[in-house]
């Protein structure tokens, strides 16, 4: 059998190719958006923008057991979301607060990506292509609540010995 005439196949291909071209994505967008000044609105809008995601649950076909979702998200908030807290850092310099990249940063987003690709390839072979999705949507928006949660307190309590100097 060719190679390329398997669509379950080149489905999964492309599934993979347009992962990595979304982590590479990320990648880019999250090493330019370090260094250079951040507020509040910047911190709280991502898994504000992010939770419309969840209208994919109007679809049947993506559904999931409740128990399901909780642990994909519980995987998220606990698992995934503790290296980008502790290599994310908010710094005040003069009037602004910025967040200053870890040299490690990179590499933990590289280790997250791969190990979503593991996971994804794991869970796929229980669940179909648009539960999938939908558990790692899940796992996704746990990750991104915390880390912005944390980053929100961070960034409140800078400003709150800020305005305690002035």
């Amino acid at each position: 059998m060719n190679f390329l005439s398997d669509p379950g196949r080149l489905t999964h291909i492309g599934s993979i190719i347009i992962t990595l071209l979304s982590g590479v994505a990320v990648l880019f967008l999250r090493m330019r958006a370090s260094n250079k000044p951040t507020t509040m609105r910047k911190i709280i809008m991502p898994p504000i923008g992010m939770s419309t995601g969840f209208l994919m649950f109007i679809a049947p076909v993506t559904r999931v057991p409740w128990s399901w979702a909780l642990t994909a998200f519980a995987v998220g908030a606990l698992l995934f979301a503790y290296p980008l807290i502790r290599t994310s850092k908010l710094e005040r310099i003069g009037d602004t607060i910025v967040l200053k990249r870890s040299k490690m940063f990179i590499f933990i987003l590289l280790a997250l990506l791969l190990a979503r690709l593991l996971l994804h390839d794991v869970v796929e072979q229980s669940v179909t292509i648009p539960q999938t999705g939908g558990l790692f949507f899940i796992l996704a928006f746990g990750m991104i609540v915390v880390w912005r949660v944390a980053m929100l307190r961070a960034y409140k309590k800078l400003e709150r010995v800020h305005n305690k100097s002035i």
